[in-house]
């Protein structure tokens, strides 16, 4: 689809996302193309970040790309304090995350699906999840 300009504006970036639907399909995909064209500097996006305040995520498990939609924490065990960066703002920040979490979402195919994901692809997801919930670290 298209690359998009990265957000900057806390403001908005603080503004909860509301759900995704097939209408917003488009944007999951350009999340997608955003996150392929910022590689050596993000680990993964959320839709606001593009300026569409959608529940929607993308990050990479290994070296692809993998998009969620509507991705909400079911379960969460293992809580530690870790130091963030992210692209929307600068420097790092303290965050407490979970290392195992599981994770309902609809893939790309609008399929509902339940996975388990742990240690640093956990933390990333959890950090876009916050960015869905308007929270900034």
């Amino acid at each position: 689809m298209a690359v998009k300009k990265i957000i900057h504006d806390q403001v908005f970036l603080s503004q909860k996302s509301t759900l995704a639907s097939k209408e917003d399909l488009n944007t999951a995909l350009d999340l997608r193309d955003t996150l392929l064209a910022n590689r050596s500097k993000a680990a993964g996006l959320a839709a606001n970040m593009i300026g569409r305040p959608k529940r929607i995520i993308a990050f990479y498990i290994g070296s692809l790309p993998f998009v969620m939609i509507n991705p909400k924490i079911i379960k969460k065990n293992g809580k530690y304090t870790t130091e963030e960066g992210c692209l929307s703002l600068s420097g790092q920040r303290q965050a407490i995350r979970y290392k195992n979490i599981t994770v309902t979402y609809q893939n790309l195919n609008l399929e509902e699906v339940t996975q388990d994901f742990s240690e640093f692809i956990a933390e990333t997801i959890q950090h876009e999840i916050d960015h869905c919930n308007g929270i900034l670290i």
